[in-house]
């Protein structure tokens, strides 16, 4: 399949991003909450499509989250706990980058969870988020899919590039030696949580713009007639001439370089 190239793209997400819209104003009249899930292999390109969707919506109803390393004491918590008070309010949306799933996937993988604690968390995340669909929380889980040659290309450019080699870390180093090991654990995880309230769905990010597209597409289709009527507001005419921004006090604009 040929690249889609940069202007087709562009034209396909600004009209996605307009039924994104449409969903927020639904969620907002309805009350509604959605919580979305962005799962996948290091590099498939979760923050793109996570920013695909939240750069075109306010940010005090579209809430991302991406948690760090659990602190010493949220070691000790039940370890679904972290995540609760990031769960969204009525009429909010929340993207998570990354989610509990770091237990069946990273954490399993790198050694950083004991097989008693991956089985535990397989056998209670099917519980867990059932409560959440039984609450009236629209639950939809994304897995990022990337082949390994697609990876590497990916990775090499973050080591070149000085904008994107924070995201590069000592445990990404160790994950290309991995990418089996991740995909058994994937399969693992898909047929201990898959399930008809929470299913998976897998999208192809080989080329991360039609994967972004496909994703939120996809999401869209699976909620209902989200059409509510538009606030209509009115700009009068001003009064008087524009004003201008003028200062009366100490302090002055900066000397722009540019």
């Amino acid at each position: 399949m040929a690249k889609l190239k940069r202007k087709d793209y562009e034209e396909e997400l600004e009209k996605l991003q307009v039924e994104l819209n449409v969903m927020a104003r639904w969620l907002q009249h309805t009350g509604k909450r959605i919580v979305v899930l962005f799962e996948g292999r290091d590099t498939a390109g979760k923050g793109g499509a996570i920013s695909a969707i939240a750069d075109c919506l306010s940010p005090r109803q579209c809430h991302v989250i991406a948690l760090s390393k659990p602190t010493e004491r949220e070691a000790g918590q039940w370890y679904f706990q972290r995540y609760v008070p990031h769960l969204p309010s009525a009429g909010e949306i929340s993207l998570f980058d990354r989610s509990w799933y770091n237990r069946a996937g990273v954490e399993k993988v790198m050694g950083f969870a004991t097989a008693a604690q991956v089985a535990a968390f397989l056998k209670q995340a099917p519980v867990f988020e059932r409560q959440l669909v039984d609450d009236g929380i629209l639950l939809f889980k994304y897995w990022l899919a990337v082949d390994q040659d697609k990876q590497e290309e990916r990775f090499a450019e973050r080591l070149l590039d000085p904008v994107k080699r924070w995201k590069l870390s000592p445990i990404d180093v160790k994950a290309r030696e991995k990418y089996a090991d991740y995909g058994r654990a994937r399969d693992a995880m898909f047929r201990a949580t898959h399930h008809r309230w929470a299913p998976w769905h897998v999208v192809d990010f080989n080329d991360q713009k039609r994967g972004r597209l496909n994703l939120i597409r996809h999401l869209l289709d699976q909620l209902p007639d989200c059409a509510v009527p538009e606030p209509q507001i009115q700009f009068p005419p001003l009064k008087g001439k524009p004003g201008k921004e003028r200062y009366a006090g100490p302090v002055k604009p900066i000397k722009g370089r540019y």
